[in-house]
């Protein structure tokens, strides 16, 4: 076993409000009561169990601080939210109403929602796994009470001077003069599918109006802005001018000790202190990191005072950025004291094109080649609640077309490896919720997800009522992701051998993929196909370089799968190079170990 400091992660991402949910009556718009929501009570001891034997290491507990919802909650103290600023009944994780509490809907008793989270909080340390939450700085609810606020902590907005556009220590941008108007629907969209509802009026009151979460500075922000959120103004000034102390460019390489330092005596803007006192709200409460939504959307100097603030709370918290623009990774990272950003628009898309039948294996080579500089800090993944499913008709229309890009993904790099719930079992996407359209799991509605509830088995987690192909696929999810944990050479060199191959041998191609990892104490070969229809045979070649970094004499050496411990083939080292026969059936892939 690796040391944990060189062990591979494995985040898996939980939907919570859907996680536990047995019910399978799926209507659209449907209520609680109709369709049910999971709670925090339903991940129990068992499930924890069988998710860490899945080879897991951190869960990201989605949807858990309290945002916008239709239910009435009044009872507990909590104000109704209208539906024409919340996206489905159930309402958008990433519109925040309330930082210092968590959702309603996830606990069994509303009035003991914080003990409830705090119960699985211990629950899944117990289970040997770390718990990330999202927070999300960009944007809140577009009507935010902080109803739990710790002594000392005003509202976001409260002190807010609003007769004008900005001022920097303002949390949100405003139109003087304006008053905010809900959005022209498109495509016949009517809240909650056209129920009745009092508040259901084409009316919200806000006066003046606030700048939307995705920057739509209109009073009326358009049907596809994120009008349910407003944006928080971290010292931006309209004209994208900073209003705040730079960091000077060294900073890139230092530690978050001295980030820590330099912010120490400057002044800095309101919003940033109420992000970092809610961060470390939950680090107190035993969070062990974060998933920061859409990153990018705030100043990079922000994120190197809140993070250096975690940091010095907590050295080992895990900090995950969503970041779409390569341009911006190394300053994320660097600058910014990331940990580890998304690699979606690189690795994720050149994947996804693979899978879909029309991308080259040849990309794959120059995005690692790229990224070699920050490989370790780029998470991959093949799902999570912003993408579509494998098994969706839009993407690959088949969850086993994910088997060997989960592979490369997995195997290819150092960095921490994302499975989002239900993909372990093919989960498809394609119940109609409510708000939206199929192929993504429904993060907006009460929804049961089928393929996955399967797996739950009326709370047993047993997967007792999995068909066999959704077994056999979990089945390789776990033998994949278990060996990830415990494979050394994973957290040690890559070669890739593709473009050798490529150049050298005969009916080698390019939905093939191929390449080598290792230590000093294991040796991978690691290679997939991504055809579904052909089996492809060739001599492997394995280049004179990699030879000698392996240390191999001419001689005859066997390689073992490490996947189903059952094929194994014989390495041929003549001359300083090497060949082995390779036979990969459609889909298949193959983990050998130089025994």
């Amino acid at each position: 076993m690796p040391n944990p400091e060189q062990q591979k992660v494995v985040v898996y991402q939980i939907f919570t409000r859907l996680f536990g949910n047995t019910n399978t009556a799926n209507i659209p718009w449907g209520t609680p009561e109709q369709n049910g929501v999971g709670k925090f009570n339903d991940i129990t001891d068992k499930a924890l169990e069988e998710i860490r034997a899945l080879g897991v290491t951190h869960i990201w507990y989605t949807g858990v601080p309290h945002h916008a919802v239709i239910r009435d909650y009044t009872a507990y103290g909590i104000s109704n939210d209208d539906p024409d600023v919340v996206k489905g009944r159930a309402g958008s994780p990433y519109a925040v109403k309330d930082y210092y509490t968590v959702n309603p809907d996830l606990a069994e008793d509303p009035a003991r929602r914080l003990e409830e989270f705090k119960a699985l909080l211990e629950r899944t340390h117990r289970a040997g796994m770390k718990v990330l939450i999202d927070i999300v700085p960009n944007h809140v609810a577009r009507r935010y009470e902080g109803k739990n606020n710790p002594e000392g902590v005003s509202d976001f907005g409260a002190n807010d001077d609003t007769s004008v556009t900005y001022a920097r220590d303002n949390n949100f941008y405003y139109n003087p003069g304006e008053s905010f108007r809900v959005p022209e629907p498109l495509d016949g969209y009517r809240p909650l599918g056209g129920e009745a509802h009092p508040l259901a009026d084409g009316q919200f009151e806000e006066v003046p109006a606030k700048w939307t979460g995705n920057g739509s500075r209109l009073a009326q922000p358009h049907f596809h802005d994120w009008y349910e959120t407003v944006k928080i103004n971290y010292g931006i000034r309209p004209d994208g001018s900073k209003d705040f102390d730079e960091l000077p460019q060294d900073f890139a390489g230092k530690g978050y000790q001295e980030h820590q330092a330099f912010w120490q005596d400057k002044s800095v803007p309101d919003s940033w202190k109420k992000f970092r006192d809610i961060a470390l709200y939950w680090i107190d409460m035993g969070v062990d990191g974060f998933r920061f939504d859409m990153a990018e959307m705030v100043p990079v100097e922000f994120w190197s005072y809140l993070n250096s603030a975690i940091k010095t709370k907590n050295p080992d918290a895990f900090l995950l950025a969503e970041v779409y623009n390569p341009s911006l990774y190394r300053q994320y990272l660097h600058m910014g004291k990331m940990d580890y950003l998304y690699d979606k628009v690189e690795l994720y898309d050149t994947l996804k094109n693979i899978m879909q039948g029309h991308g080259s294996t040849d990309h794959i080579v120059h995005i690692q080649n790229g990224l070699a500089d920050i490989e370790h800090h780029m998470l991959h993944f093949l799902e999570n609640h912003d993408e579509q499913r494998i098994a969706s008709p839009d993407f690959a229309g088949s969850a086993q077309k994910g088997k060997p890009a989960m592979v490369v993904s997995a195997t290819i790099s150092t960095s921490p490896t994302l499975i989002y719930f239900g993909q372990e079992v093919g989960e498809p996407g394609a119940e109609r919720a409510g708000f939206g359209s199929p192929t993504r799991t429904s993060i907006f509605d009460y929804i049961g997800v089928p393929h996955h509830q399967r797996w739950v088995n009326n709370h047993q987690y047993d997967g007792g009522q999995l068909r066999p192909e959704e077994k056999e696929l979990r089945d390789f999810y776990q033998r994949l992701l278990t060996f990830t944990l415990n494979s050394p050479a994973l957290m040690g060199r890559y070669q890739e051998i593709h473009s050798h191959n490529r150049a050298h041998t005969e009916y080698y191609n390019d939905r093939v993929f191929s390449f080598a990892r290792w230590s000093d104490g294991e040796k991978l070969l690691i290679v997939s196909n991504f055809d579904a229809e052909n089996t492809f045979g060739f001599d492997l070649a394995l280049p004179r370089e990699l030879v000698a970094a392996w240390g191999l004499a001419d001689g005859d050496y066997m390689l073992k799968d490490q996947l189903y411990q059952t094929a194994s083939t014989q390495l041929q080292i003549r001359n300083g190079e090497g060949r082995t026969r390779v036979t990969l059936p459609p889909l298949a892939s193959m983990i050998y170990q130089l025994q």
